[in-house]
């Protein structure tokens, strides 16, 4: 555990996956939690462990995708800690998997909510406290995703969201600077998880075909937000993309 004063985080969809694994890193660091997302039970479980690793955690299930929700719970933050040093804006979405001309309206929105207007309500609200707190300033990191630039097939509102999620990680950079605020983005290329597990065993490919592909464990992306974390707010990792060196994304594959 990390020597000296404590620092807090905030990560949205905490409660599995990427959230879980950063979560536990950022405790393992010296880091308070604040673990969002939608169901109690996973995120208790994942406060137990961070009990068990010596640093404070706050339970808040939420609907980032609902602003007066969001606003909520950040009056809960500065309530029980005072202040945010790091919010990582991590929950994501995907709708059914079907040709852009199939996907229905309500399946677009769902995962614009959650993975765009999530993330900009929660860094809203994070710039409003660290903007007032003191020492001022904070850190705020993007989950986004390889698909931003290099989509797969059928799925163009996952897609969508995270290249715009690129355009508010840059606009939240430069309108944090004058505020001690800083605001860079993860790039995440075939993380081994319970949900992604069909992708070592075959998944569609932009040919039509079906393969396999190489996949990477978490620890990988856990260390790279922790490194992004780690940082003096005087510097920034603006974007950094961290993939299964053999999964087909850079050049035909």
């Amino acid at each position: 555990m990390t020597a000296g004063p404590s620092k807090v985080a905030l990560v949205t969809g905490a409660g599995s996956g990427i959230g879980r694994a950063v979560s536990l890193g950022l405790a393992g660091d010296g880091f308070d939690l604040i673990l969002v997302g939608r169901r109690r039970e996973p995120l208790s479980q994942l406060a137990t462990e961070i009990t068990a690793l010596g640093r404070r955690s706050l339970v808040a299930p939420a609907d980032i995708g609902n602003a007066a929700a969001v606003k909520a719970l950040f009056a809960q933050v500065a309530s029980a800690f005072g202040r945010l040093d790091l919010l990582f804006n991590n929950a994501g979405s995907n709708a059914p998997l079907v040709p852009l001309e199939e996907l229905s309206a309500d399946d677009w929105q769902a995962v614009i909510d959650v993975n765009l207007t999530g993330a900009f309500l929660c860094t809203q609200q994070a710039f409003r406290l660290m903007k007032a707190q003191r020492p001022r300033g904070g850190r705020i990191i993007n989950n986004g995703s390889v698909s931003a630039s290099t989509p797969r097939p059928n799925c163009s509102a996952y897609t969508a969201s995270k290249h715009a999620v690129t355009g508010l990680t840059k606009s939240t950079a430069l309108e944090g600077r004058a505020h001690d605020i800083a605001c860079g983005q993860i790039d995440i290329g075939n993380v081994a998880t319970a949900i992604g597990a069909h992708i070592a065993q075959g998944t569609l490919q932009a040919d039509g075909s079906i393969a396999a592909e190489a996949t990477m464990s978490m620890g990988n992306v856990v260390d790279a937000v922790r490194y992004m974390a780690s940082l003096p707010l005087s510097a920034n990792v603006l974007s950094l993309t961290v993939m299964a060196t053999r999964m087909p994304l850079v050049g035909r594959g």
